[in-house]
Formats: C-alpha cells, sequence, structure tokens
C-alpha cells in the first residue's frame, strides 16, 4: 500500500483516520488519512518534526554509502528537513527568488515555447504518427523556467532529469542492493557539479553565500530545488493531461469558456497530485484521533487522501462519501466548492514554496494543450513505479482519435 499510494483502489477504499502500516523492510509507520489530521500534523511543527522527510526509505548498504561519501554527498538540514533556527532565512532567500512576480514575467516566454511544442506534436499527429507529452512537452519545462528564476547550473536537460530521478528513487523508493549502488553513483556525480556550482554561481547560490551560508547548505538547497522544484511539476502536468482525455465535459468547458483553467488546475491539485505522501517524525508522545503516537514514531500524511477527504468539498444530500455519482470526492468538477483546499503543496512553515510557479506552468500548459486532447486517444497511459510520495509517469502517448 505504501508505494502505490495513488491507486484508486486504495484511495477509494474505507480507511480509518490513522492506521499502522509496515512498510518493505518492517518498518511500521503511521499513516495519517484525514485532511483535518494532515494539515495539524503539517502545522505542527514542535510536535511533529520535518528531519526524517528526506530520510532513505530503503536502508542504504555500507557500500553505497561509502560511494556517497566519496563524491562528499551530504544533506545537511536546508528546507524540507530543516526545523532549526536556519529555516526561516533560507526559506526567505529561495522565497525572494520565487516570488510570485518574478514567476508571472515568465509567462509570456513559456506561452510561446508551449504554444511551438504544442504545434510539433498536433503536426506529428496531424501526420498518423503516435506523440509523447510526456518527452515532448511536460518533462523538461520546470526545469527550464526555474534555470532562468534561479540561475541554476549550466549542465545538460537529460543530465539533470536523470539525476532527479535517480534522487527520486534512491531516496523513497523500495530497493534491492544492486540498484542502490547505481543510483548513489548517478546522484554522487551530479552531486559533485552541485558543490562547484554553489562555490561559484550566481542568482540563488550567490545569495545563500552572501547570507553568511556555507556550501553544503547551498547545495542542500540546489539538491531540493532540482529534486522537488522541478521534477514534480514535470509530474504533475503528465498527470493532469491524461486526466483531462478522460474529462470530455471539462475539455469541451475550456474550449467555450465556462470552465476556468485556474480551476482546472486546483482539482487536478486535488485529485492527481505528484506528491501523493510526506513524512514526519513525533518529537513527542502525543496522540492523533485518539490514537498514541510515541516519540520517534514515523508519520505518513496521505495527502493524496486528504484531497478527497468529503469533508473537504461539496457533497451532494444523501450521497456516501465512497459512492460515485454527481458531486462525490472523485469527480473531476472545477471551481467546485472546496476544491482549492488541497493539501498538494503542504501546510504550515515548510509549505511549498513554488506553489505559484507550478500553477502557472500548469495553467500555461492546460491552456495551450486542450485543443489536442480533444481528439487524441490514449495509446500508453503514464506509468509510474513503487515510489512512497512520488509519482514517476515516464511516458504518454497518444494519438488522433
Amino acid at each position: 500500500m505504501l508505494f502505490r499510494s495513488w491507486e484508486p483502489a486504495l484511495l477509494d477504499d474505507p480507511w480509518p483516520a490513522v492506521a499502522t502500516v509496515a512498510d518493505h523492510v518492517g518498518v511500521p509507520h503511521l499513516v495519517v488519512t484525514r485532511h483535518a489530521l494532515v494539515r495539524q500534523v503539517l502545522t505542527d511543527a514542535v510536535t511533529f518534526r520535518p528531519e526524517n522527510a528526506l530520510d532513505a526509505v530503503t536502508p542504504m548498504p555500507v557500500a553505497a554509502l561509502r560511494i556517497l561519501a566519496r563524491h562528499r554527498f551530504r544533506l545537511p538540514p536546508t528546507l524540507a528537513n530543516n526545523g532549526g533556527a536556519s529555516h526561516p532565512q533560507i526559506r526567505a532567500i529561495v522565497a525572494a527568488a520565487l516570488h510570485p512576480s518574478r514567476v508571472e514575467a515568465q509567462r509570456p516566454w513559456l506561452t510561446a515555447l508551449v504554444r511551438e511544442r504544442v504545434a510539433t506534436l498536433a503536426a506529428e499527429l496531424d501526420a498518423g504518427a503516435s506523440a509523447d507529452l510526456y518527452a515532448g512537452l511536460a518533462a523538461d519545462l520546470p526545469l527550464l523556467v526555474l534555470a532562468r528564476l534561479v540561475e541554476l547550473p549550466d549542465a545538460p536537460v537529460s543530465a539533470v532529469k536523470d539525476f532527479a530521478r535517480a534522487a527520486l528513487e534512491l531516496f523513497w523508493a523500495p530497493l534491492d542492493a544492486e540498484r542502490q549502488l547505481v543510483l548513489a553513483a548517478e546522484v554522487g556525480r551530479f552531486h559533485e557539479v552541485l558543490r562547484e556550482f554553489a562555490a561559484t554561481g550566481g542568482g540563488l547560490a550567490a545569495d545563500l553565500r552572501a547570507a553568511g551560508h556555507g556550501p553544503d547548505t547551498v547545495v542542500g538547497a540546489l539538491f531540493f530545488l532540482l529534486v522537488a522544484g522541478q521534477e514534480t511539476t514535470s509530474q504533475f502536468l503528465t498527470l493532469l493531461l491524461h486526466r483531462l482525455t478522460r474529462e470530455p465535459a471539462v475539455l469541451a468547458g475550456l474550449r467555450d469558456g465556462s470552465v476556468a483553467v485556474a480551476d482546472v488546475v486546483e482539482e487536478g491539485l486535488r485529485l492527481e497530485p505528484p506528491i501523493v505522501t510526506w513524512r514526519r517524525v513525533a518529537a513527542v508522545d502525543t496522540t492523533l484521533d485518539g490514537t498514541p503516537v510515541p516519540a520517534g514514531t514515523s508519520v505518513v500524511l496521505w495527502l493524496a487522501r486528504a484531497g478527497r477527504d468529503p469533508v473537504i468539498v461539496e457533497t451532494p444530500t444523501g450521497l456516501v462519501p465512497q459512492e460515485a455519482g454527481p458531486g462525490s470526492p472523485e469527480e473531476f468538477r472545477p471551481g467546485r466548492r472546496g476544491s482549492r483546499r488541497h493539501l498538494a503543496f503542504g501546510a504550515g512553515p515548510h509549505r511549498c514554496l513554488g506553489d505559484q510557479l507550478a500553477r502557472m506552468e500548469a495553467a500555461v500548459v492546460v491552456a495551450e494543450t486542450a485543443p489536442l486532447l480533444t481528439r487524441a486517444t490514449v495509446v500508453r497511459p503514464p506509468w509510474c513505479p513503487d515510489n512512497l510520495t512520488f509519482r514517476m509517469p515516464d511516458a504518454f502517448v497518444i494519438r488522433r482519435g
């Protein structure tokens, strides 16, 4: 369950508010399923700490740790895993780089790029060929935008993408020892690139250095941005476009203007979040919904299920929450009451700093791609490998219907 928690069969089954689930190596985790409780944990940074957010879910063997050590790989408390005094200042510097005004300034450039790519994909489809909307459109867009905002290191896009996906797998997937060695080598090699850039690069790296932060902190911030700041958005774009192929009424509404693009994005975030769970660790003995939570307990927050909690969206009187039908929480209804209460970006002091960036990118892609999806037949839907936290679609192939 822990490693495929985005599947409808799991999301739509009845679950208690909290449940203890063991992972693939027998470690128990307290899974929190209700929106209010998930939000409570995220906003209470004293009782529930973030230090385990980036811990490897599969313990690394000594050989893999040695590979990382040779590359001087370290992940000090920086952003997602930082519950200390340095977090607010680091967060403020990154927030300034991703300020909504700076994000909005990228919209014209991004729109032109997306239009160009959509035109190329449309020509391929018109010629009778299939088109991969992940590889041909969504995979690298967030990285290209992020690079303009924070002046990322000048590395080939393919190398950055390979590194990001390797990191998501190394730290959040169930793995065997042989695979861990391969991934450790890939992550370690790119970490050296980040370390060199941290010492000399401009933009965000220079701002962090100017504030007195050392190389490890700068590298840690860049690491997290490259992993969570762009890879998750490319995942979301792919998942949302695939969902829209199953929502002809929404596509028709986008065409005639009766459905707002922003509402489509929010409903997509609620129902198809790329980050399906997040972790905290209990700092003290406490309780959740009457369940004892001893200090040191790993708490897995089921963000994807929290977005389907019937408490947050309107449900017509008489409908059972798990029952399919008009207005049910599982239905894709842009603009519905409560749609924006999802926790796709988290909540509290560690809420995602890239929320406006992801929203802007998704709005542009949906607006420009909707006509392409209207007559599309799915040849190959996105497939996601086992992962505790991230959905990592590998392709999304369509042809003309």
